[in-house]
């Protein structure tokens, strides 16, 4: 059986090693990875590959627009002329970026199967592109691999279940990386930048509605410049943001490092106090590591993390991010179940994969 897995941004690439190992350990099936190149700076991308011995790309698309249509447009047409060059026998998408989008039109057009790890997810905003994404990469997808049980129940709820989908609940292969590779990580990074007897808050910026909106990025600056004051907040910016964070009348007072690693952020993620993001992934990751998170949007498909406590959606209003914020680091975590699984998403998922060849 020959799977082509496509990804083309740093979490996907997280996603895609976990089932990429699991792959590995068995030999009825071939797998070809493309990139799209949707991340393509050294920190973004190539380090990821580096680090976690995910197997290099077939092939690399090295697509670079900017607008989302003109991105996917590009995507698609590559990704069309590669599977008809491999006529594999299942194309492989992980959750929400135009990359999973454009996959999943190639492959379904081509009557190609499409299994989507990360599927069910919703935040019911129509704003956020990912939304619309997801959505309509699910409804093309002949297998659903769910990380939640409320991710099945949307599916549900939409009709899933009465058409040629197969839903399965698999767990969250995102667990499966942490559980892996922090055992692989080290502290240098914490070393480097002396917060071996600190307290300090992870944050995170990146999403669009937060980056290109002034007013929105002058409040989470003001948020976090305010916690800085009793708590030391570390911030990994990409260049983009950082250049329009610098251009704003109220300067950063917190610390702005470089983009890091995935092993970098595993250490990072463990010895914070705290996690202020508009990030999905680590959202969740914050849990893992049993830190509340303060999430720097309207909505999130995480929702079983803020229905468990151990989250809340502050948008960009300043005094509700440093409420929230105080509020959790007075608290603490306690976790009576694990929500995203056994740390064997992608194990289930590779099993459910190789049924297909028969």
């Amino acid at each position: 059986m020959k799977i082509v897995t496509v990804v083309g941004a740093r979490p996907q690439f997280i996603k895609a090693a976990v089932v990429s190992r699991a792959i590995q350990k068995r030999n009825t099936i071939k797998e070809v990875i493309i990139h799209t190149g949707q991340h393509y700076d050294t920190n973004m991308s190539e380090i990821f590959f580096e680090e976690m011995q995910i197997p290099k790309p077939a092939y690399n698309l090295a697509v670079k627009e900017a607008l989302h249509g003109a991105m996917t447009a590009k995507m698609l047409t590559g990704i069309e002329e590669l599977l008809l060059k491999e006529i594999p026998d299942m194309v492989m998408i992980y959750g929400d970026t135009n990359s999973t989008l454009a996959a999943s039109l190639a492959a379904s057009k081509l009557h190609i199967p499409v299994a989507h790890v990360e599927a069910g997810l919703r935040s019911y905003n129509m704003f956020m592109p990912e939304e619309i994404n997801r959505i309509l990469a699910d409804n093309v997808s002949t297998y659903l691999f769910c990380p939640t049980q409320q991710a099945v129940d949307n599916l549900k709820q939409e009709g899933f279940m009465r058409a040629f989908h197969n839903v399965h609940l698999t767990g969250d292969v995102m667990f499966d990386a942490t559980l892996y590779y922090f055992k692989q990580s080290n502290d240098e990074i914490i070393k480097r930048l002396n917060l071996q007897h600190q307290q300090f808050i992870l944050a995170t910026i990146h999403r669009a509605e937060n980056t290109d909106n002034i007013q929105n990025l002058t409040s989470i600056v003001e948020a976090l410049n305010i916690l800085h004051k009793q708590y030391h907040v570390i911030v990994p910016l990409h260049p983009r943001t950082k250049k329009l964070i610098n251009q704003l009348t109220n300067k950063p007072a917190f610390t702005i490092i470089e983009p890091v690693g995935y092993l970098d952020m595993l250490q990072l993620l463990h010895r914070c106090s705290l996690v202020i993001t508009d990030s999905g992934g680590l959202q969740k990751e914050a849990y893992f590591f049993k830190k509340f998170c303060v999430v720097l949007r309207e909505q999130t498909e995480w929702v079983e993390l803020r229905n468990n406590g151990f989250s809340d959606l502050a948008g960009s209003d300043t005094k509700k991010i440093t409420n929230i914020a105080n509020a959790f680091l007075q608290s603490s975590f306690i976790d009576k179940e694990g929500l995203y699984g056994d740390g064997r998403a992608g194990e289930k998922i590779t099993d459910i994969l190789e049924q297909h060849t028969t």
